[in-house]
């Protein structure tokens, strides 16, 4: 499936989200994509390093959305 991840930061006072990266990919299923997302979030070149992430596919539906860590604790699959 065609997927669009969007790395991005969160401002805690307002829970504002500034996007510091965007990948468009193909994905097997939404956890090889979560997998390659969790991988760039580490190795893509950003200007800030993300602290959250929206996987969303082709037509613009979000997939999944959450904190970028090991074992995220606000993560919410939709």
């Amino acid at each position: 499936m065609r997927i669009v991840i969007e790395f991005y930061r969160t401002r805690g006072t307002d829970d504002a989200h500034a996007v510091v990266g965007r990948e468009t990919m193909e994905a097997a299923d939404l956890d090889d994509a979560m997998e390659v997302a969790r991988q760039l979030s580490q190795t893509l070149d950003m200007p800030q390093r993300p602290d959250a992430m929206t996987i969303t596919d082709a037509t613009g539906t979000t997939l999944y959305s959450g904190v970028i860590v090991a074992k995220a604790m606000n993560e919410k699959r939709l």
